[in-house]
């Protein structure tokens, strides 16, 4: 293990197993509060870009793998392997947007939320993730399932070039014509990409000029006639219209019923270029057969980016202790959904939930070429189990992988992004196409032909 010593050359601060903030820093590592036991020798706080190729230096010479993070944002705490080096990349988060050629260039550890906000002062924008406190580096290169997904398809599609670090300590520029093989793992491969991302050039948009939602609450027991309905009028809906069903308990606001009762809620949000537009585009949702059984009904409500991602972090707020995973499935939603409606009925945490997008990607097959990331089913769901007291860790766990086995014989694969890798050992391999994931081992092998990188976590 190497001393604090032979650290001359990193300007980041150097922790190491034994250093009184090592506890605290390995914590800070995971933005879950269920930490995994599992324990770096070194822990790199990158100082700047110019650490990585010293850090990989120091770590071959040390025989110490590597692992890295952005933003720690993964829910099982991939970047935390046990043994070997952590490089945290927190600190990279500056961005320049050139507003001419519409593109910016973005370091890993910028979340979407700060990307947002510096782009809307530019009328521009990105299909940042939901969440807004998710850093843009393990979304990117975990394909980047976000926000206007239908028309821009998943946020590696926008990246067009990235600069890396490779395991021989080169730093290298990727896109089509330079390193094309590095190029195409590093939209989509994920937690088992295997160089260090420093930077990312990504293609902008306009800004929405008006954003609109529509919002139900049906009780759950009304989830295969729900789903039925939303999914069918998901046929008439622009792409720019992004529509989700969540299974789980009424939020606070939706009903004065106590104890909250459980709920399938719709939540369609449209992007346009300017209110009525917004409000057309919505309009096949407002007109609902049955919406006189809703608990509670929001139509056309003007919104920003600001207050998406506020609301989806007060759903995954940062205290609490999370487990999720996802299938991917040919089988139509309804049937889907209508399998997880007991499990929701009795999850432990009343804070637990299913999410649903109707089409979670643009299916636009321009939009997906040339990337690691694998579209594998026409359907898509995401059980959550959130709670908050450590000694129900193993009940919501369980809870999670009972919800799952439920439809995973349904099922055609996982997204690498949100999936449970710690479940079983295939949940890695099955997060791609068998071609994909042939190619993936291939390109490894020539840029990491000595496994200096970790990767994909395992049970």
């Amino acid at each position: 293990m190497p001393d604090h010593t032979q650290t001359r050359g990193i300007e980041g601060n150097f922790v190491q197993w034994g250093d009184a903030e090592y506890e605290s820093t390995r914590a800070s590592m995971v933005w879950n509060g269920l930490k995994p036991e599992r324990y770096p020798d070194v822990i790199l706080r990158a100082a700047s870009e110019r650490d990585v190729p010293e850090a990989i230096a120091l770590a071959r010479s040390r025989g110490l793998r590597i692992a890295v993070r952005a933003g720690g944002h993964s829910w099982i705490g991939s970047p935390v392997r046990d043994g070997g080096m952590l490089i945290d990349l927190s600190a990279l988060r500056r961005c320049a947007i050139d507003v001419s050629s519409a593109t910016a260039t973005a370091q890993p550890a910028i979340t979407g939320h700060e990307l947002a906000s510096d782009l809307a002062r530019h009328s521009l924008a990105f299909p940042t993730g939901h969440c807004g406190s998710v850093a843009l580096g393990g979304y990117l290169l975990s394909g980047g399932l976000g926000w206007n997904s239908g028309v821009l398809g998943p946020a590696c599609a926008s990246v067009r070039e990235i600069e890396a670090v490779t395991a021989n300590g080169e730093v290298v520029r990727c896109n089509e014509d330079e390193n094309p093989d590095l190029f195409w793992a590093a939209r989509g491969a994920g937690p088992g990409f295997f160089a260090v991302v420093t930077s990312f050039r990504l293609g902008l948009y306009p800004l929405p000029e008006a954003i609109m939602t529509t919002t139900y609450a049906f009780p759950l027991a009304d989830t295969e006639r729900v789903s039925n309905w939303a999914t069918q009028t998901a046929r008439e809906l622009d792409p720019t219209v992004e529509l989700v069903l969540v299974l789980g308990t009424a939020a606070p606001g939706m009903t004065t019923q106590s104890p909250k009762p459980k709920v399938i809620t719709v939540a369609a949000t449209a992007y346009a270029d300017s209110g009525d537009t917004a409000a057309q585009s919505l309009e096949p949702l407002n007109n609902c057969p049955f919406a006189e059984r809703s608990l509670s009904r929001a139509l056309n409500e003007p919104t920003t980016f600001d207050d998406l991602h506020a609301n989806s972090d007060a759903v995954l707020p940062r205290e609490y202790r999370y487990a999720t995973d996802t299938v991917w499935s040919e089988t139509d939603l309804t049937t889907l959904l209508s399998k997880l409606t007991g499990a929701v009925a009795k999850a432990p945490s009343d804070k637990s939930h299913v999410l649903a997008p109707v089409s979670s990607v643009s299916r636009d097959r321009n939009l997906l070429r040339n990337m690691a990331f694998s579209l594998l089913g026409d359907s898509y769901v995401v059980p959550y189990a959130v709670w908050a007291d450590p000694a129900e860790d193993d009940l919501n766990i369980r809870w999670l992988r009972e919800a799952v086995r439920t439809v995973e014989p349904l099922g055609t694969g996982h997204y690498v992004g949100e999936a449970d890798l710690t479940a079983d050992a295939s949940r890695a391999e099955r997060s791609f196409t068998p071609d994909d994931w042939q190619r993936l081992q291939t390109v490894r092998g020539q840029y990491d032909p000595e496994g200096v990188f970790h990767s994909y976590l395992t049970p």
